[in-house]
């Protein structure tokens, strides 16, 4: 069974949005990926749930206690990508 990812962003992000993109191309792409939960945390309106997890930028995702991925300024959307299927692979290691 697959481990829940918890990902951090922000409304207005567009590596936040190039990252929603992305979750849903892999889900769409890979069987595997579709049934992967994935908690979408907005750290401006959840502030005390994002202080418990070490993260400077978003979009950040996590699996379990550990980071998996964080944005960088400047990254392009394939990098993002790589990314979030990083983080779908971790989570499927259950």
């Amino acid at each position: 069974m697959a481990k829940k990812i918890t990902m951090f962003h922000l409304k207005i992000c567009k590596y936040c949005d190039m990252a929603r993109k992305a979750i849903k191309e892999l889900k769409e792409g890979y069987p595997g990926f579709r049934d992967i939960e994935i908690e979408m945390i907005d750290e401006e309106e959840h502030p005390e749930i994002a202080e418990r997890f070490d993260y400077w930028s978003v979009p950040s995702l996590f699996v379990g206690d550990e980071k998996v991925f964080e944005a960088n300024i400047f990254m392009s959307y394939d990098d993002i990508k790589n990314g979030v299927m990083k983080a779908f692979k971790k989570a499927l290691e259950g």
